[in-house]
Formats: C-alpha cells, sequence, structure tokens
C-alpha cells in the first residue's frame, strides 16, 4: 500500500487524507522536511495560495518540497495548482516550478463565483465516467507545456493535468463522494 502524504499546513488536507485513505493509500499528514521522506508521493491541496507559500517558506520546505517533485509524484489541487505551476500571473508570485504551465489565480471569480459542474473526462484519461467538479475561486490554466496531457476541460480551460509522475486539478475533487481522481493519482504512485 502506497504511503502518500498530505500537506498539512493550510486548506482542507483532511479531506484530501480521507479520499486518499478511501482510494486504498495509508495517508499521513506532513508538515516538516523529515515528514517528506517518509513517503512515497504527496499531495498539495487547496487553499490560499500566498499563504501557503509563506508557510512553506517559514517551514523551510520550498527547496525540500522541489526536490521531492524531481523523484516523487506530486498531486495538486487548486492552490495545490498553482504551486506546482512553472509559471503564476495575477500577481505574479514564487512557484515550484515542476510542471510546464501558466496559471492565473482566481480567473474564476471571487468566492461568489464559485460553482460544481459536470466534467467529461477526455478518454485518455481511463476515468471510469463523468466527474462532478467542485471550483472555489480556482485558477484557469492559461498555457500547458508539451509534455503535459490535458484529462479534462472547462469552459475551454484544462482542469485535470498531467505531466509525467504529477497530476493537477484545478478544482476540489476531495469535497466529492467520487475518490477515482485519487486513484488515479495512487496509479502514478505505484507505476515508479
Amino acid at each position: 500500500m502506497p504511503k502518500v502524504g498530505v500537506l498539512a499546513l493550510q486548506g482542507d488536507f483532511e479531506a484530501h487524507r480521507r479520499a486518499l485513505e478511501s482510494a486504498g493509500a495509508d495517508a499521513v499528514e506532513v508538515r516538516t522536511a523529515a515528514g517528506l521522506n517518509e513517503v512515497d508521493a504527496l499531495v498539495i491541496p487547496g487553499g490560499e495560495s500566498t499563504t501557503m507559500l509563506k508557510l512553506i517558506e517559514a517551514e523551510h520546505l520550498f527547496e525540500p518540497l522541489r526536490q521531492f517533485g524531481q523523484t516523487k509524484p506530486v498531486f495538486g489541487t487548486c492552490a495545490g495548482a498553482i504551486l506546482l505551476a512553472r509559471e503564476v500571473l495575477s500577481p505574479q508570485q514564487q512557484s515550484l516550478g515542476l510542471v510546464d504551465l501558466t496559471v492565473e489565480r482566481n480567473a474564476y471569480g471571487r468566492q461568489i463565483d464559485s460553482r460544481i459542474v459536470t466534467l467529461h473526462p477526455e478518454p485518455a484519461s481511463h476515468l471510469p465516467g463523468n466527474l462532478e467538479a467542485v471550483f472555489i475561486r480556482a485558477p484557469i490554466i492559461r498555457r500547458t507545456g508539451a509534455a503535459v496531457t490535458v484529462l479534462a476541460s472547462y469552459g475551454g480551460h484544462p482542469v485535470l493535468i498531467e505531466q509525467g509522475r504529477h497530476l493537477i486539478a484545478t478544482f476540489h475533487p476531495e469535497l466529492t463522494p467520487d475518490a477515482s481522481i485519487h486513484r488515479l493519482f495512487l496509479a502514478k504512485v505505484t507505476q515508479g
């Protein structure tokens, strides 16, 4: 059983832990660089990316997270997607740069513009069917690099992508009872 960490500095890391366990992982909360050494993969949850970045820097986790992602799978949702992207807009901010994307923060609007939609994943995603997706102050992916595969789109923009061992969702899959996206990530972990 893969041991998957959830970065537990800010955001709904508890919901990710439950979703991972539902999908068959041994899920643990990670708050330190030492904690990264204990896991096979990592989820960076949604939350507020600026706050999360400040907490990452306060805990001296920026470089350990970048190094972890160079060899192990990372799944970023919403704010986690922002932190994994190569380029962040509106405003620009530092990121781990592990996935060749340009993302625009809060591009779907304010909190009041949050929504739940049905996604129709691409056949290449190997997901079992339509997905319910919860968007809360979500980023929009404005550019994808050549190594990025789009697994699902909404409103003409990619919202679920993969690049090698990494997975990104601009929405919150942990807020629905469907653990299929977490299972997709676990498949990446077990593939090595």
